[in-house]
């Protein structure tokens, strides 16, 4: 049976954290974390109801990043952010500048796309 004297849960303050956006031609995904990585909130512009091409355009982007934004500033009460992007798609700067609709402060933005080391296999060589 239940106890009658259980603990309310205790609401996390996390004042600074990071943002993480994955930028793709296809797809913009933003992520809240505290300093330590723990997720704390999390939106795509495909959860925001946009579907085929227009899921890779800025203004989707956007969206996606003023929702995560909204929800982790009145869940946790989050003021500043370090921005980690990553990829090459439409939607880098429009997440990023949604941040600043919701006054929450940006302390550094750190590109993190990955670049190839050596490339890949090269073809065949042909025959003559």
């Amino acid at each position: 049976m239940a106890d009658s004297t259980t603990k309310k849960k205790q609401k996390r303050n996390v004042p600074s954290g990071a943002m993480h956006v994955k930028a793709t031609f296809n797809n913009t995904i933003v992520t809240f974390t505290d300093k330590q990585g723990n997720v704390l909130t999390v939106a795509s512009a495909g959860a925001q109801g946009f579907r085929g091409s227009k899921k890779g355009t800025a203004y989707a982007a956007q969206v996606a990043s003023e929702k995560a934004g909204t929800a982790a500033k009145q869940t946790y009460g989050l003021k500043a952010v370090d921005v980690f992007v990553k990829g090459i798609g439409l939607g880098r700067d429009a997440a990023v500048r949604a941040l600043q609709n919701l006054e929450i402060m940006v302390e550094s933005i750190t590109d993190k796309t990955s670049a190839p080391h050596g490339g890949v296999r090269p073809r065949k060589a042909r025959r003559a």
